[in-house]
């Protein structure tokens, strides 16, 4: 998982991981419920959902409030703007079947965006 760390506007701080080794389908569901919510929420959702997608998403989560201590904002005033999830490339696998043969099996990937902004108290 690649990350990359910058800004995309006055006040927001925007976090990126490319190439995760789970579908777009299963992350945009994790991602949706966090949208629009506060840090402290979004971090409370995210530790107590059952979904191994939610990982990553707490990574990215707790990397973009540690990037936006260069602008002055506490964690208690930070809401997670703008969340996306997009389609990355898939791995082609071979999957062992009767006598002797092969399906192809496709290994999806994901990349996720999210952005933290100043947000109401």
């Amino acid at each position: 998982m690649r990350n990359k760390e910058g800004s995309s506007g006055p006040g927001e701080v925007k976090v990126m991981a490319k190439h995760i080794n789970i579908s777009a389908s299963k992350l945009r569901r994790v991602v949706d419920r966090i949208r629009y919510n506060s840090h402290e929420q979004a971090l409370m959702i995210l530790e107590f959902m059952p979904y191994r997608a939610c990982y990553p998403v707490l990574q990215l989560v707790s990397s973009a409030a540690n990037a936006s201590r260069t602008s002055d904002i506490r964690k208690a005033q930070l809401v997670v703007g703008r969340a996306e999830v997009g389609r990355g490339r898939y791995y082609n696998r071979a999957r062992p079947r009767a006598r002797g043969q092969a399906y192809p099996m496709r290994k999806h990937t994901c990349h996720v965006a999210i952005a933290v902004r100043h947000g109401p108290p």
